[in-house]
């Protein structure tokens, strides 16, 4: 609970949630780590394909550095990173971000 609180402030304090990752981790490996967007699941706007995966992507990227797969968590993070900078202003689908990020992956 903390640390869902804690994440929700640093987003704010970064300028929104839209793009904020967190993680609620167990370092000790006892229980198992959670990781999710920091805005929620918007079921306002479910099926309409307005949703930005870009958080839920940046948590996957957390979740992988956690686990040991620090080259694939770098991979992605580069592939968000070159996605953000050419972005602008344009406005795509969920699944055409989506697409956009496999294909800065090689896929």
């Amino acid at each position: 609970l903390f640390g869902d609180i804690l994440t929700d402030i640093g987003a704010a304090i970064a300028g929104g949630i839209g793009l904020s990752a967190s993680g609620n981790l167990d370092v000790t490996a006892v229980n198992p780590s959670m990781f999710e967007p920091v805005h929620g699941s918007a079921p306002d706007i479910a099926g309409q394909g307005k949703a930005d995966p870009t958080a839920t992507v940046l948590s996957v990227a957390m979740m992988l550095d956690h686990l040991g797969e620090q080259e694939a968590a770098m991979a992605v993070e580069k592939a968000v990173t070159e996605d953000l900078a050419t972005r602008g202003d344009a406005v795509r689908s969920t699944s055409a971000i989506g697409d956009d990020l496999v294909g800065r992956l090689g896929g």
